[in-house]
């Protein structure tokens, strides 16, 4: 029989569950369905959040051929035979089929570079699937010509809608006595997950199958997850997790614990990369300018360990670990950044002052485009006192320095060149 998973996936976006940013009333992807006027995409999210589930849904309501290609399996030679199909298949069907390529991340650029063409001319309509950030994974000519939307952790309320209608639904299921009395480490287990979700279902259901009554509660499912390891995957919650208590214990000073979850990690087989780019992140946002050469440091341990891979990688992935973990702390960049962004989105488009536009036409000139701007590097110290920011904000701060050495020093300059204004 079907795993449990297989059995209950969705065939259509009614019981389809999650993601209402994207497939509910009105939202993108339900209206892009709705229109049949479909375009290329990257679904981007964790693990049993319905990438899949949501591909296979769009094809089959726009009654679209539909083609799959494993970035483990296929090389440029199955994308090349996908789209000579492809071709062919337009012949009977103007609308383009729809090609899905999970976890697209493994592609490499000659693979990624063989689907340019075909999605460029609309021979395919791409549909990839990733866990990982697009941004870093997916080669930028390909990036440019698709949507990406982001799938989100199913809720605790999904979860529970999820696990109701697999109870009194599934052919199998429904027929058993079967008794949730707790509901707390089924929604903390599956992390978000639906297909973990149901792999715990059916585990602690086949593990009493034998009873007049099927209890799921917190103790079956902890008891039951403990004699099952397997549950416990680096694509799953633990995966989340851990990345989480490690990127926590860098932020929080602690080394030991910073290289205990490292550990923890790289024993579990994790992506040496997803590693150091967390580390790359978290030298901008909790270091930050507390010690700049942070930043450096994590982006060349980023570049050794691509060079190197495991088990080398460990050592690299240690040392950047410990001197983050060790080193002062700022988030000032990081607050600026977003306080800045706050303001902008609120008040809009503020004009730039004359004096700081450029003039390259006579017309610009007469409008007094550039008229008494100072070149800092003609005056003492290279400073000279006046106005960037907008009239309307002249005063305004979003870096506030931070109660650290370098920072300090920064403060003590910007006291000395602008006064009263930036203490």
């Amino acid at each position: 029989m079907e795993p449990l998973a297989e059995r209950m996936r969705p065939q259509t976006l009614e019981e389809y569950v999650g993601q209402q940013h994207l497939v509910g009333d009105g939202a993108i992807l339900r209206r892009m369905i709705d229109s049949g006027n479909m375009s290329s995409i990257i679904l981007w999210g964790p693990p049993g959040v319905g990438k899949t589930t949501l591909a296979k849904i769009i094809s089959k309501q726009l009654k679209r051929p539909f083609h799959t290609l494993s970035a483990i399996s296929s090389g440029v030679k199955e994308v090349r035979e996908v789209i000579d199909q492809a071709k062919k298949e337009r012949f009977f069907n103007p609308n383009a089929p729809i090609l899905f390529i999970d976890e697209i991340h493994r592609f490499s650029k000659a693979q990624q570079d063989s689907l340019l063409g075909a999605v460029e001319d609309g021979t395919v309509t791409l549909i990839g699937a990733t866990t990982e950030n697009p941004s870093f994974e997916v080669i930028s000519p390909l990036l440019s010509r698709c949507q990406v939307y982001v799938l989100k952790a199913l809720e605790h309320n999904d979860l529970i809608t999820l696990a109701n209608r697999v109870l009194t639904t599934d052919s199998e299921l429904k027929e058993l006595n079967i008794k949730v009395t707790e509901e707390a480490a089924l929604v903390r287990f599956s992390g978000g997950d639906a297909r973990k979700l149901l792999n715990i279902i059916e585990l602690v259901v086949n593990a009493q199958r034998t009873a007049d009554e099927i209890i799921i509660d917190d103790k079956h499912i902890v008891d039951i997850l403990q004699q099952s390891p397997a549950m416990y995957d680096k694509n799953g919650e633990m995966h989340y997790d851990i990345i989480s208590a490690f990127i926590k214990s860098v932020r929080g000073s602690d080394p030991d614990a910073a290289v205990y979850w490292l550990a923890r990690m790289i024993e579990g087989g994790e992506d040496p990369k997803f590693i150091a780019r967390r580390l790359v992140i978290s030298a901008a946002e909790d270091i930050g300018l507390a010690n700049p050469n942070a930043l450096l440091l994590a982006n060349q341990a980023f570049d050794a360990v691509n060079k190197v891979g495991w088990p080398e990688a460990r050592i690299i992935l240690s040392e950047a670990t410990i001197y983050l973990a060790t080193s002062a702390k700022s988030n000032a960049a990081y607050l600026a950044i977003d306080n800045a962004l706050d303001f902008v989105r609120r008040t809009g488009n503020l004009p730039v002052p004359l004096h700081l536009r450029n003039a390259p036409t006579k017309l610009m000139e007469n409008l007094n485009y550039g008229r008494d701007y100072k070149y800092a590097h003609d005056f003492p110290n290279n400073f000279v006192e006046q106005q960037y920011l907008p009239d309307q904000i002249a005063d305004m701060r979003f870096y506030i320095p931070q109660n650290n050495a370098a920072e300090a020093k920064m403060h003590e300059r910007q006291t000395f060149l602008w006064g009263k204004r930036k203490e």
